[in-house]
């Protein structure tokens, strides 16, 4: 809903309303404001301090901005310390795509020209005839956003860990298949610090042949290991030895100092991502909505916190589920002209949630009877692929999660799946007791 901009008494025309629009850089910004009829009523150009934001919210206050009637304000960023400074009252701050501001630009004047303090007046302008068409920053809490901190920073250490794997085991695929078949069995493969940790003791297959067996539970001992280490050393022991082809001498050893820097980088990524989830885990479940979303199937504290850091605790942010469903990327889109028409998936989404979906949606199969039994008819009687099937789950969940925050309800697996939990049950009943399952009618 808009709420009313605020007005100036001192104009000699009577209260109008005033739109500010800022054209955001590292060092300086450039403000502008108008009036309801497009006429610019004044421009400054500040730097980026805390005398800068002082010039900034004095102008504000000369045209009639005020806390209980702020001016909307209209910038091509959502973070920063600009903006910090801007939504520490209860003022409307529209964080415009730069796209989408060009186009507004092209829209005023066709010779493409472009500058700094035209930038501002064309944001402005955008909350004066569009204002309805864009969406302010959600007033979320404190809590909220420090979360979306802390899981977004995660999910970005998790992503550079993953990278960074990736290209270390490329590069032993290129001189040291011995390691590679030997963290095989593990799960997280070259993560673990069993793995970094015989890698830092022998970079190149032919140190790690000669490692005995003693030498092979000294390091699985430091990497923290405490079960089956004679079994595992033996395991490790026959795998360098199996016959390889090597390099040149020459080359190994390059080689081998190569993987070297790039171990250093996987242990500080590992290192990064391990002290943000426990940051994570002391912070989310201080969050009142924690309760509601770990109750849902799939969903545990690092996911959990992924998802409520992507769609907040604003309650008036998304006017329905469909809303949120968009934004996730969960829900289809109709693309239609003439005789034609198409559904297909979404491209334009929050791709950090529609991730997170993907992950849920997939747990969720395994936690979930009722989940399982929809992805089940969805590729069964829809004839849906994996991903379809499974992203018409996360649609499905992410609007049931909607109304359980709206309403404070925790999930409850027979109202979110009716059919499949009644048919559950009926499956049960049927079964005879003392049958092959082991387990008695319920």
């Amino acid at each position: 809903m808009r709420s009313q901009p605020a007005q100036t008494p001192n104009t000699g025309r009577g209260k109008i309303v005033i739109y500010c629009g800022i054209d955001w850089a590292e060092k300086t910004h450039d403000v502008a404001l108008v009036d309801d009829s497009g006429q610019l009523l004044a421009k400054r150009h500040i730097t980026d301090d805390a005398t800068g934001y002082k010039i900034l919210l004095d102008l504000l206050a000369e045209y009639g901005d005020t806390e209980e009637d702020p001016i909307p304000v209209a910038i091509e960023t959502s973070r920063g310390l600009l903006v910090a400074v801007l939504r520490a009252s209860k003022r409307q701050v529209f964080a415009i795509n730069p796209m989408a501001a060009a186009r507004y630009r092209d829209r005023h004047s066709v010779s493409r020209k472009k500058s700094d303090p035209g930038d501002a007046l064309v944001l402005a302008n955008i909350l004066r005839t569009d204002m309805h068409a864009h969406r302010p920053l959600p007033q979320d809490s404190d809590l909220a956003r420090a979360v979306a901190v802390l899981a977004r920073a995660q999910q970005d250490a998790t992503w550079n860990r993953q990278q960074i794997s990736n290209q270390l085991r490329s590069l032993l695929r290129e001189y040291y298949p011995a390691a590679l078949a030997a963290v095989e069995p593990w799960k997280n493969g070259l993560c673990r610090p069993e793995a970094r940790e015989f890698l830092k003791v022998a970079p190149t297959p032919t140190r790690a042949a000669r490692l005995t067996c003693t030498q092979l539970q000294a390091v699985l001992k430091r990497a923290g290991r405490q079960r089956g280490i004679a079994a595992e050393a033996g395991r490790l022991r026959e795998a360098f030895r199996t016959d390889w082809a090597h390099q040149p001498p020459l080359v190994e050893d390059a080689l081998g100092k190569q993987m070297l820097a790039l171990l250093v980088q996987l242990e500080a990524a590992c290192a990064a991502a391990d002290n943000l989830a426990e940051a994570v885990e002391e912070v989310f479940p201080q969050h009142p909505d924690a309760e509601i979303i770990l109750s849902f199937p799939g969903l545990g504290t690092q996911l959990g916190a992924r998802v409520l850091a992507e769609i907040g605790d604003d309650r008036q942010r998304f006017a329905d589920a469909r809303g949120l469903k968009a934004y996730a990327g969960a829900s289809p889109i109709t693309r239609a002209s003439g005789k034609k028409s198409s559904i297909t998936r979404r491209w334009v989404k929050n791709d950090r949630l529609n991730h997170a979906g993907y992950l849920w949606a997939f747990s969720a199969i395994t936690a979930s009877p009722g989940a399982k039994a929809h992805y089940r008819r969805r590729r069964d009687n829809r004839a849906d692929w994996h991903a379809a099937a499974q992203r018409n789950l996360f649609n499905r969940m992410i609007g049931q999660l909607y109304h359980c925050l709206q309403q404070g309800q925790h999930y409850d697996e027979a109202v979110a799946f009716p059919a499949e939990t009644e048919a559950s049950l009926q499956a049960a009943q049927d079964v005879p007791r003392g049958s092959h399952t082991g387990r008695l009618p319920s």
